[in-house]
């Protein structure tokens, strides 16, 4: 039996990865790594995982050594190697002709733009490499679009391999093509700066100081210091951040990130669900518009969300807070007095979500998101806002819009009483405004305070459409308790309770029917002849669903019965083949 590479994520972050290889325990080598080709200086293993040469004779092989013990479950000896044959492909440009010599396949396979194109067999399901190679990688990113639509395809189909894109990382890129499902990197691109007399650093190649070096060894070390930040942030939350700003070193990278962002929009199960409270997703410069989360919220808000059935007379529209949820904010406190009414259905404007209803401030990422609060809006920002209002409007039916913010709402087709009349919406008279209007919104529609439990239970319904598919298992339920922690309730058995560490519900054992019932949460279906004692594994599942995100509650079902739920800790794209765990037990149906 060929040695297998030992392998488990241990970071993730959308399509970035941090893989340990070797003893899971213990990782020799965590990725993203590098790939030693012949006289390249003997990095740290920390840095360095492979050795790679190939051969000159037709036809030519690549080989890739490992340089420590990641073979299981002994992990005593240095391995595994691997040998393949590159074939002869013709470039990215003559896509439509299939011709050359056909590459060969194996544990490490290597993949071209034709290949990708032509041959068939890379749609064999029983083909699980362990690496791939993107062999014209170089070639690709010259082109528009190809890199991105490259690698989001062969993450797709291989999500257990790691992947390698000979000849194009640099210090300079890694967090880009990190983010886009990068693994491996080489010092190519180094050579060419140390032979040009430059150094390649992590914000692009620049002239040296006097004191410094452009030896290979001392452009390795940059990068050494980019793999580090890279690593960090993805284990950190922040990966986002980093390729926003290393992107700015060159044209063809923002090109290559808004590509990719564009293809991640036309797939689910790339994006999180949830994410800790304590986790922040930094807004600082108008790209954060286009980021795939917030259109995704955009995308929710106009097609799928659903007002509290008990406020959709009169919507109070509010400016937002520095502070998260919003409601803790001094301003808030001050909306709160003025309003002194539970019967209108408060909605906050912002930037860049557009939109956040008081009943979803809660979740992520309303909850998370970390923006410059200036009072100054963009046109782009302007346009969502009035995209998602008239859409609200129009599928809520709201008979009024009190607007106590400064943006004009003349757009809209229905009664609009604005309060602030130019002056800030904590100003003594723009708050006397909006109570005097909420009162005569109250007389006018005879709208009536909800009791707080009441209040709560719409809450958290709101909450239950957008994260678990439906509402329908919360009918019954009473909220019970007091803040921070509310109870959900079925006659007096507790079915959830509210986490304020995950922003989201926490499913007590007693609930896993009541889930199935009613069809909420996606479902996962585990191979029969298998015994479900730990966590999910990618062997273990027989069928899942492909819209899993990163945090959401699972449905375990075996042999058509439902049998617990689990909470995904990997996005649906990897659970074909990922190797590790693919989500946590989280409860599970005692057994008769």
């Amino acid at each position: 039996m060929a040695d297998v590479l030992g392998r488990t994520v241990l970071h993730r972050e959308r399509y970035a990865r941090v893989w340990g290889l070797g003893d899971r325990k213990s990782p020799a080598t965590i990725t993203p790594a590098l790939v030693l080709m012949e006289d390249d200086p003997a990095l740290p293993l920390a840095y360095a995982a492979f050795t790679t040469s190939s051969t000159d004779a037709l036809p030519s092989t690549l080989s890739l050594v490992s340089r420590s013990a990641y073979v299981p479950p002994e992990f005593e000896k240095n391995g595994p190697d691997y040998a393949v044959n590159l074939g002869h492909v013709l470039p990215p440009s003559l896509e439509d002709a299939n011709a050359g010599e056909v590459q060969g396949t194996s544990a490490l396979l290597p993949v071209s733009w034709q290949r990708m194109n032509h041959d068939e067999s890379l749609t064999d399901q029983s083909l699980a490499p362990e690496i791939v190679v993107l062999t014209d990688a170089l070639q690709l990113a010259s082109q528009p679009g190809k890199l991105p639509l490259a690698l989001l395809t062969l993450k797709h189909r291989f999500p257990g391999a790691l992947l390698w894109a000979p000849g194009l990382g640099g210090p300079d890129n890694v967090g880009v093509l990190a983010s886009m499902g990068v693994d491996l990197f080489d010092l190519a691109r180094c050579r060419e700066a140390e032979a040009n007399g430059v150094l390649l650093t992590a914000w692009g190649p620049r002239l040296p100081l006097d004191h410094e070096e452009t030896t290979l060894e001392a452009q390795a070390y940059h990068f050494m210091k980019a793999l580090d930040e890279v690593r960090s942030s993805v284990e950190h939350g922040t990966l986002r951040g980093l390729v926003e700003k290393q992107s700015l070193s060159s044209p063809r990278l923002v090109e290559h990130v808004r590509r990719h962002h564009a293809l991640m929009r036309e797939h689910q199960g790339n994006l999180a669900s949830h994410r800790p409270s304590s986790t922040l997703f930094p807004c600082y410069t108008s790209n954060a518009l286009v980021d795939p989360l917030i259109e995704d919220w955009e995308r929710f808000m106009t097609e799928d969300y659903q007002a509290p059935v008990k406020v959709r007379q009169v919507m109070v529209l509010l400016p937002c807070s520095a502070r998260k949820p919003y409601r803790l904010s001094k301003s808030h406190s001050q909306f709160f007095r003025a309003i002194a009414s539970t019967g209108c259905h408060e909605v906050m404007m912002t930037s860049p979500l557009g939109l956040v209803p008081r009943d979803l401030e809660d979740v992520w990422p309303a909850a998370n998101y970390d923006v410059p609060v200036t009072g100054d809006w963009s046109s782009d920002e302007l346009a969502r806002v009035q995209r998602m209002l008239v859409s609200l409007v129009s599928r809520s039916g709201y008979k009024r819009v009190i607007n106590h913010t400064n943006m004009d709402l003349g757009f809209l087709d229905i009664e609009v009483v604005n309060t602030r009349e130019g002056q800030g919406a904590t100003h003594f008279d723009a708050l006397g405004r909006l109570s005097v209007a909420v009162k005569a919104a109250v007389a006018d529609f005879e709208l009536r305070n909800q009791k707080n439990s009441h209040r709560l239970k719409e809450q958290y319904m709101s909450i239950a459409r957008k994260t678990t598919g439906t509402d329908a298992w919360l009918e019954k339920l009473a909220v019970k308790g007091k803040v921070p922690r509310w109870r959900l309730e079925l006659d007096g058995t507790q079915m959830a309770v509210w986490s304020i560490d995950r922003n989201g519900f926490s499913f007590s054992r007693a609930a896993i029917d009541l889930l199935h019932e009613h069809q909420a949460l996606p479902a996962v279906h585990l191979k029969e002849d298998v015994a479900w004692r730990g966590d999910v594994f990618a062997q273990m599942v027989l069928s899942y669903d492909a819209s899993i995100r990163l945090g959401d509650d699972l449905r375990v079902l075996q042999a058509g019965e439902v049998v617990g739920l689990a909470r995904a800790v990997a996005h649906g794209w990897e659970w074909g083949g990922t190797p590790g765990t693919l989500a946590k037990s989280h409860q599970r149906k005692k057994k008769r």
